[in-house]
C-alpha cells in the first residue's frame, strides 16, 4: 500500500500543502511564504537546490521529505540535510515516516555522505524519541544560528557594523 517515489513538478502544489499542514503542526503557520512556483524552480528549474520524496499510501498522497546536500570539511565528504519530513495524521502509525528515512538513509549511503543530518523542534517530543529510535544522536552542544530578511541584506550589502570579533 506504500510507495515512496522521487517527486515530480506536478507534485508542487502537493508539496505546498504538506509545508502547510507540517507549519500547522509546528505552530509556524504565520511563518510560511513559499509559492508552487518557488518549489518549481528550486526543486524542478535549471539550478536545482533540493529535492523531494513523495510518501503516497494507496495511491494518496501520505506524506513527503525534502532534503539537499551539505558537505562537511571535517570528514571531506557531502552530507544529507533533511530540511522537512511529515506525514499526515490519518497516516501515521503505518511506518511511512521510518520508511521516508530509510530511503533518505540510503541515498545519503548511495551518494557517498559522511552523514545525514535534520533538526527538530525541542518540544517535539514524539519525533524526538521516534529519531532516537532510529539511532540518532542530538547535537545538544550546538545552537543555530540564522540570517533572513533584513538582516542579511544588511550584511550582504556591508552595512553591518561588527565591533566584536
Amino acid at each position: 500500500m506504500l510507495t515512496i517515489r522521487p517527486a515530480t513538478e506536478s507534485d508542487c502544489g502537493h508539496i505546498l500543502a504538506l509545508i502547510r499542514e507540517l507549519a500547522e503542526y509546528e505552530q509556524l503557520a504565520h511563518t510560511v511564504v513559499a509559492t508552487e512556483d518557488q518549489l518549481r524552480e528550486h526543486l524542478f528549474g535549471t539550478r536545482r537546490t533540493a529535492e523531494a520524496l513523495i510518501a503516497e499510501w494507496a495511491g494518496e498522497v501520505a506524506g513527503f521529505a525534502l532534503f539537499f546536500h551539505n558537505f562537511s570539511t571535517f570528514i571531506g565528504k557531502p552530507g544529507l540535510y533533511v530540511e522537512d519530513v511529515y506525514v499526515r495524521p490519518e497516516y501515521r502509525r503505518k511506518g511511512i515516516g521510518l520508511s521516508l528515512f530509510k530511503q533518505l538513509a540510503a541515498t545519503a549511503v548511495g551518494r557517498d555522505c559522511g552523514r545525514m543530518e535534520w533538526s527538530v523542534l525541542d518540544w517535539n517530543t514524539p519525533a524526538i524519541e521516534f529519531y532516537q529510535s532510529l539511532g540518532a544522536v542530538p547535537m545538544s552542544e550546538w545552537t543555530v544560528q540564522r540570517l533572513t530578511g533584513e538582516a542579511l541584506r544588511q550584511l550582504a550589502e556591508g552595512k553591518r557594523d561588527n565591533s566584536v570579533g
